[in-house]
């Protein structure tokens, strides 16, 4: 069984695995390369596989570096089944369309300002391209097991990341090979955590926070302070947020405080369809999370629901006090950007980044300090105040993943150390061997290791 890393190898985006065994293959999670051009264009590249000779594919979650590319892999010729979750499933029919819908905005937007270098400017996939994608997918329960043919067989355990996340344990034969996909943590405000597991040959295990410990700041005290400090000036507190999780976990934060007079009677905006359409979910699937069916109910009461792009336009152009949560997490795009563009310039104001910003993005410019930053064709400097918290982090950090790994009975063969960051990636595998003696090993981009059986 051969295993290849085509994504998520010196970068937390773009993941994408192919196991080869006896001329069958599977393909884990299909996602798409964001952050820094050189990235971004490998979205354009041909893939080193023919689409049409997957037969099955296999989703850890529903994050858009995870999923994303599925329109493109159809388009090429995929028509196999595509498995994961319910949750991810439920989450895939909003966040596909949406970046399907955001590919042709952004197509059209340079075109209409002729800031592209291509005439013309095109998506990647369309929306639509996106919506018929939908019908390849085949939800199941977790830990159920699935064979796919005569050699391989799997199953999903909850990965306590977003609604949905799921371990991917694969059986070839006698060789078992477990991805972790994006690990949750064992204390996360919403999410249940991570499941134990106790054994596995193989392992590709994530590496987001692989060098660090998160911040133990309690993120709610966190986001009172910055509130209260930002009206105090008279400013907006803007808050980037990933439409899924980390803006239930804010907006969850932001009611308790409201509900406890901790922070100032400003209205508070959750800006992005998408993550309203998410956050219905939370009711559905109570099984996977700690709050009780009453809490996600009240967790909107006090939060001003932004549906039309004028009622969005509107907020830009009131500069009192007030609070806007809005996607995307890293600036990268959506309607977070146009607000950016109206606040960013006034020092009153503050811009509050709540997790990991990848290499190349507008938040991970912003956070290391840039004085000015580019959106839509034109630069605006940076006054506002810039603030970043990861203690709202939805990624295990590097003690939290050794506490998970401190489960296992048996050591595996071999560690593979994907979804970081070259220095990230590099110390978990440090860390790994120094506390466990186990063998680790970072893989390289389009790299193909063979693991027997």
């Amino acid at each position: 069984m051969d295993l290849q890393f085509i994504g998520a190898t010196g970068t937390v985006t773009g993941s994408k695995y192919l196991l080869s065994a006896n001329n069958t293959h599977v393909l884990v999670d299909c996602g798409l390369f964001q952050g820094l051009k050189q990235l971004r264009l490998r979205n354009w590249d041909t893939l080193p596989f023919k689409a049409s000779a997957i037969p099955n594919l296999l989703l850890t979650h529903a994050h858009i570096d995870h999923t994303g590319y599925i329109p493109l892999l159809i388009k090429d010729g995929f028509r196999g089944k595509i498995y994961c979750s319910h949750g991810t499933y439920e989450l895939c029919k909003i966040l596909l369309p949406d970046s399907g819908y955001l590919q042709e905005e952004d197509a059209h937007f340079a075109n209409k300002h002729g800031f592209s270098k291509h005439h013309p400017a095109l998506p990647l996939y369309t929306k639509e391209d996106a919506e018929a994608a939908l019908k390849y997918f085949h939800p199941l329960d977790f830990e159920r097991e699935v064979t796919l043919n005569t050699d391989f067989k799997f199953s999903l355990f909850p990965a306590g990341h977003i609604l949905g996340a799921s371990m991917i344990k694969i059986t070839h034969k006698n060789t078992t090979l477990l991805f972790t996909g994006d690990l949750g943590r064992p204390h996360d405000i919403i999410m249940k955590p991570p499941v134990y597991v106790k054994e596995t040959d193989y392992l590709v295990v994530e590496s987001t926070y692989g060098d660090r410990i998160h911040d133990h700041t309690d993120p709610k005290k966190e986001l009172e302070e910055v509130i209260n400090r930002t009206a105090h000036r008279g400013g907006v507190t803007i808050i980037p947020a990933f439409a899924v999780g980390r803006a239930q976990a804010v907006i969850y934060l932001l009611s308790l405080l409201k509900n406890e007079r901790k922070i100032p009677d400003v209205p508070i905006y959750l800006d992005s369809p998408m993550a309203r359409d998410v956050t219905n979910l939370y009711c559905e699937f109570g099984s996977e999370h700690r709050l009780p069916t009453t809490e996600c109910i009240l967790m909107c009461r006090d939060i001003k629901i932004v549906n039309t792009p004028e009622e969005s336009k509107s907020l830009d152009t009131d500069s009192t006090p007030k609070v806007i949560v809005s996607a995307s997490g890293m600036a990268t795009g959506g309607r977070v950007v146009h607000h950016l563009k109206a606040f960013i310039s006034d020092e009153k104001n503050t811009i509050l980044f709540t997790g990991f910003q990848a290499a190349g993005t507008r938040g991970e410019a912003l956070i290391h300090g840039v004085s000015q930053i580019k959106m839509y064709g034109e630069y605006s400097p940076v006054r506002a105040e810039i603030f970043l918290s990861d203690s709202l982090s939805a990624h295990a950090d590097a003690h939290e993943i050794l506490g998970w790994l401190s489960h296992f009975k048996k050591a595996p063969k071999k560690v593979f150390i994907t979804h970081g960051e070259p220095e990230q990636a590099e110390a978990l595998r440090s860390k790994i061997e120094k506390k466990f003696g186990w063998t680790c090993r970072v893989p390289e981009y389009l790299e193909t290791v063979n693991l027997g059986g």
